[in-house]
C-alpha cells in the first residue's frame, strides 16, 4: 500500500470502531523510516473557520465535506483500508496554509519559524 498526497482513504482511527475518510497529506517517501502517514480527517460538520478547507461533494462520500486541518494527525499505513477518491486540486492546495495558521507557535530559531511546509 502506497498512499500519496492528495488521495482519500477510509481509516481506522480507534474511535469508537469506527472508520472516517481523511486525506493523506504527507509527501510520498518509498524509504520512509517508518510506515507512518500525515492525515487530515475529513467531516461533514462546517464551521466555516480558518482551519477547514471546504471539498463540496464529492462523488464517492455521502454528502458535502471539509477538510478539518486542525486534525492533522499521523498513523500507521497499516490502519488505512481502502482508497476512496482524490481531493481536488483546488482543495489541496489549501491545505497547507490552513495548517500554517494552526502551526504557528510563536517559537524561534536562528532560521527563523518553524513549519511543515517552509518557514513562516
Amino acid at each position: 500500500m502506497s498512499p500519496h498526497p492528495g488521495e482519500i482513504w477510509l481509516a481506522d482511527l480507534g474511535l469508537a470502531a469506527k472508520t472516517r475518510p481523511v486525506v493523506i497529506v504527507s509527501r510520498y517517501d518509498r524509504e520512509a523510516p517508518r510506515a507512518l502517514v500525515l492525515y487530515v480527517p475529513l467531516t461533514s460538520q462546517n464551521r466555516a473557520s480558518r482551519y477547514e478547507v471546504e471539498l463540496h461533494q464529492l462523488h464517492f462520500l455521502k454528502s458535502e465535506s471539509v477538510a478539518n486541518v486542525q486534525g492533522l494527525g499521523s498513523l500507521p499505513v497499516t490502519r488505512l483500508e481502502r482508497k476512496l477518491g482524490q481531493v481536488p486540486d483546488d482543495a489541496l492546495r489549501k491545505i497547507p496554509s490552513s495548517a500554517q495558521i494552526c502551526l504557528r507557535s510563536g517559537i524561534r530559531s536562528q532560521v527563523g519559524s518553524f513549519c511543515l511546509w517552509g518557514k513562516l
